[in-house]
């Protein structure tokens, strides 16, 4: 029943429509990404992905369209004369070929199109594989087995590899191709009885086909003999003593034997039957079975494993040097440390003089109180883990300072639409900073840089952040003139209004066009973008605006750290982001997830273990990248030299790197070690500390990183510090420190010079085994054990708990030939409202056992190295004689007027707390009163004579142990 003509017409008509959507579609994406790019200044990467794609696309199509295609059309000219049914009774290939042959064309040309957009598509997700091999720098180190240059295993291999799957793919669907069509058209027949009857020309061209899988075979089999340096067999990774004496020979001979094997399928093109290929496919399976697989499982039974050790030596000792290198921790200087835990008065006087302005503020506990007294208005907002940079002191030297950018976040809900989302609330604007070691007097960091417009030390910048890690997908600016702005600035002081803007920079697409417009209202499905009024010629859309996913946009070839950080260079909000080099392929290096190596919280806790997906076993930090927050400027500086993975990548995309010259001054003194490079070296170095082969198999000295005493669910993270390592100046380091396996004990302290260059080396400080050095949760408990700061943390803590106490990083510094503890401490009101923050209150500090438990740094250091001694500095209550207690009234009352007091300032506290709104200064003054007053106790305990804590004299009825915050001190519970 034929269609009438006019249905018969819409059907080809929808279709084309629906291709011209699609394609539409397709070009609208394309457009606007060159149109991204060039706004970037990158349009050569573009390119270059854009025809390496292309290229690869039409050659793996063609190419598997051309090998499976091809055989397919061969064997059905090769059909037999006469047709299927010359064997026979061939109703059933009769019929599939009856329903088949009438459309065959139809068919194939649908079939090879599908082919080809997988295949190609396959193949174009292969540009990194070609563009490394294309462009292959030699690493000038060659591996310990084969002799051949690193660049072998980490640019050609892979090609090789992908190259051979991409053949053993075509080679298998012509096989199977083959096979179908010659059944379809009477080529061979499965006939019962007599099993399988085929033509002359049907089993000649299988058996061509055949010969030519196992020539491939050949090939990956020696090409699997290089594969062994990744072999994951042995004790460690790369190849181990089976594989080179056993593995290795027996590819070599199963090679050989493919070869002869493919030999005998060719033969079965002149020689009739199937014993040839029959022959050829038994010593094929029985080789790969005997040599492949027995014999190897052999020598690993009765060879390796009762002297595995020994056996393995050499071979841990190849992958313990790969991996050093690969890592970059080869280079690690390590000292051995007595860590005392004494020294002399004079020497612990002179050193704690010389402790410079430590940092106290921890930026992960700070985001709260930056929201509280910086963020202005609701719309405004800061990230949860704050940033620690430098910036110089009036007399020139470098100051640790906690810094964060005031970013724009959501319009509130009642004012959400779609203008208000994309051209009113467009940019955040300002720095905030603090210095990292200096508090008023309530706890609250002293803003060096602060309020909008910004006032303070960072001089004069262009405060507008357009580009950040919170800013908006996407926004229009620059449409309005200057006298009609509808951009929100800043909102004026007194909360009289706001002050609008109209952004004036090159940063963004020119989106002005109404051809681009309509690209766009496509890329985001939104007719806004054709229609609003305040879009017009001067008009740009700034979208892929966090930093990271403009760097990688531009630089695909990166793996980038995950920590950006603001820094005011040159008058300008510059983002900078470290980028690494990072390969799966450096022969015996030992693989990781990178994931695994740079994040803190540890694997084992996760509910659901993940597959990772992103090994890796080399890195460097080949690359600093910036970009400017006014305008998008993305620029990419060059900072390892000698990494070949790098100048590989040069070579594929040109000029986008820039050389290590043309970082300027500023920019430099704010560059740092990166983070993430750090936190996988310190995972890498928990084992290859270990140089010594038999000792790295026993596996005795591997070291761990400490749990965080502050959250006891994750690893300790490292710390920006500036500090003083032993024999060398004061400098801003990074730092980190290990513990034995199954202990809590020090077992080594690492640090590294955070303003090097790329040749910065690491400095292990390694302790003795038997060290009585805490590690860092041993550190946290003996602080909290501690008698005096037990009964001081209760009164900060108040009355049922109000006030919840938080421990900020707990940093390791080397000092007097030890190792010094300082951990700031935090409160902030246990109920959890929008309006609470911490605040710096104390500071414990430990070396060896004694204790300190001061309102600052100088007091904490005095009670532990000497001077105005103003608390107890052990762990242990001093022996007392109870005569002592008898005659104590004066200093009772005065006690009592001193608990008074501070149970006064946490009334007025709490009341501050509870009022609607809380009123935040006045619980600021109640605060710093209540600090006072706890000041004061703390110097009257320490001058009354002492007593064991159970004789102190009894509380004033206004202080009673259920209401009063300082009841632990006067004898509550």
């Amino acid at each position: 029943m034929r269609l009438p003509r006019r249905p018969r017409l819409l059907i080809p008509v929808a279709i084309t429509l629906v291709v011209l959507v699609v394609a539409l579609f397709i070009f609208a994406g394309i457009y606007t990404d060159y149109l991204w790019f060039d706004s970037v200044d990158f349009t050569p990467v573009f390119s270059t992905m854009l025809l390496t794609q292309i290229l690869l696309f039409l050659a793996g199509a063609v190419l598997m369209v051309g090998i499976v295609g091809g055989n397919m059309v061969l064997s059905h000219r090769m059909r037999p004369m006469f047709g299927p049914g010359m064997f026979g009774n061939a109703q059933g290939a009769d019929r599939y070929r009856l329903a088949v042959d009438p459309h065959r064309k139809l068919v194939f040309l649908i079939g090879m199109a599908i082919l080809g957009l997988f295949a190609g598509s396959s193949t174009a997700g292969q540009w990194r594989t070609w563009l490394l091999f294309q462009n292959g720098t030699p690493f000038g180190r060659t591996d310990a087995e084969f002799n051949l240059d690193l660049s072998f295993f980490m640019f050609t291999y892979p090609f090789l590899r992908m190259v051979l799957n991409f053949l053993f793919t075509a080679v298998i669907l012509s096989i199977i191709a083959a096979a179908l069509v010659h059944y379809l058209y009477g080529g061979f027949r499965i006939q019962t009885p007599g099993g399988v009857h085929a033509s002359r020309a049907a089993r000649s061209h299988l058996s061509v086909l055949l010969g030519v899988f196992v020539l491939l075979k050949a090939g990956a089999y020696w090409l699997d003999r290089y594969g062994l340096v990744f072999s994951d067999r042995g004790k460690v990774f790369g190849a181990s003593f089976t594989d080179i004496n056993a593995v290795l020979p027996a590819k070599g001979i199963l090679a050989i034997i493919s070869l002869i094997c493919a030999g005998l399928f060719f033969a079965g093109v002149i020689r009739p039957g199937g014993m040839l290929p029959g022959v050829a496919l038994g010593l094929l399976v029985l080789s790969a079975v005997l040599i492949g697989g027995v014999y190897p499982a052999l020598v690993e039974q009765f060879q390796v494993k009762p002297n595995q050790q020994a056996k393995e030596q050499e071979y841990i000792k190849r992958n313990i040097d790969a991996t050093r290198n690969a890592y970059g921790v080869d280079t690690a200087v390590v000292t051995q440390y007595s860590a005392k835990t004494d020294a002399s008065e004079a020497v612990l006087q002179s050193e704690s003089a010389a402790i410079p302005g430590m940092r106290l503020l921890d930026p992960s506990l700070l985001s709260p109180t930056y929201q509280q007294k910086q963020q202005i208005r609701g719309y405004y907002q800061f990230p949860e883990q704050l940033d620690i940079d430098r910036y110089p002191t009036a007399d020139g030297k470098f100051r640790d300072t906690v810094v964060a950018v005031r970013e724009m976040g959501l319009p509130p809900n009642e004012q959400r639409n779609w203008i208000n989302d994309h051209l009113v609330y467009t940019h955040g604007f300002g720095v905030v900073a603090a210095p990292g070691n200096a508090v008023d007097g309530s706890g609250v960091p002293n803003f060096s840089e602060k309020d909008i417009p910004p006032t303070g030390n960072l001089g004069k910048y262009e405060p507008r952040v357009y580009f950040g890690e919170s800013s908006p997908e996407y926004s229009i600016v620059g449409g309005p003139n200057a006298t009609n702005p509808v951009e929100l600035d800043y909102p004026e002081q007194g909360g009289s209004g706001q002050k609008n803007n109209t952004y004036t920079g090159q940063g963004g697409v020119p989106i002005g066009g109404v051809f681009t417009r309509f690209l766009y209202a496509l890329k985001y499905g939104e007719t806004n973008l054709l229609l609003n009024s305040n879009i017009n010629e001067n008009s740009r859309i700034m979208y892929i605006r966090k930093p990271i996913e403009r760097i990688q946009q531009v630089a695909p070839f990166l793996t980038l750290d995950r920590d950006p950080y603001p820094a005011v260079v040159g008058g300008r909000i510059v983002w900078i982001v470290d980028a690494y080099t990072t390969s799966d392929a450096y022969p015996y290096s030992e693989p990781k997830s990178l994931e695994e190596l740079t994040t803190d919280v540890s694997t084992s806790r996760l509910a659901v273990p993940q597959v990772p997906r992103d090994i890796i076993n080399y890195m460097r930090n080949s690359v600093k990248a910036t970009v400017d927050a006014y305008d998008g400027t993305v620029t990419l500086y060059e900072w390892d030299s000698k990494d070949p993975v790098l100048k590989t990548w040069q070579k594929a995309f040109g000029g986008i790197i820039k050389p290590t010259a043309q970082i300027s001054e500023e920019l430099r003194n704010h560059l740092r070690y990166p983070a993430d490079l750090f936190k996988a070296q310190r995972e890498i170095l928990t084992q290859y500390h270990v140089t010594n082969a038999n000792a790295f198999f026993s596996g005795q000295d591997f070291w761990k990183v400490p749990e965080d005493p502050a959250t006891k669910k994750s690893k300790q993270p490292p710390y920006y510090v500036t500090m003083k390592m032993p024999g060398s100046t004061e400098r801003f380091s990074l730092t980190t420190t290990f513990v034995p396996n199954g202990r809590q004990n020090m077992a080594a302290f690492m640090a590294v010079d955070a303003t090097a260059g790329a040749d910065a080396k690491l400095e292990i400080l390694q302790l003795p085994s038997n060290t009585a050095i805490q590690g860092p949760p041993q550190a946290q408990n003996t602080f909290l054990s501690n008698t005096t700061v037990s009964q001081q943390l209760n009164l900060l803590r108040g009355t049922g708990g109000a006030t919840e106490v938080l421990y900020g990083n707990l940093l390791t510094l080397p000092f007097g030939g030890g190792l010094l503890y300082v951990e700031p401490v935090y409160v902030q009101p246990k109920e959890e409202t929008s309006g609470r923050f911490p605040t710096l209150q104390k500071v414990l500090v430990l070396y060896g056992e004694k204790v300190g438990f001061g309102n600052n740094l100088e007091d904490a250091l005095k009670q532990v190295f000497g001077g105005a001694t103003t608390t107890p500095s052990t762990n242990q209550p001093e022996t007392t004689n109870p005569e002592q207690t008898e005659n104590t009234t004066p200093q009772a009352a005065t006690l009592a007027q001193t608990v008074d007091k501070a149970q006064k300032a946490y009334n007025d506290a709490q009341a501050a707390l509870t009022a609607n709104p809380p009123d935040w200064a006045a619980y600021g003054t109640a605060q710093a009163a209540l600090k006072k007053a706890l000041e004061e106790l703390a110097a009257l305990q320490s001058a009354a004579p002492t007593t064991p804590a159970s004789a102190s004299p009894s509380p004033s009825p206004s202080a009673s142990p259920s209401a009063s915050p300082v009841a632990a001190a006067s004898g509550g519970p």
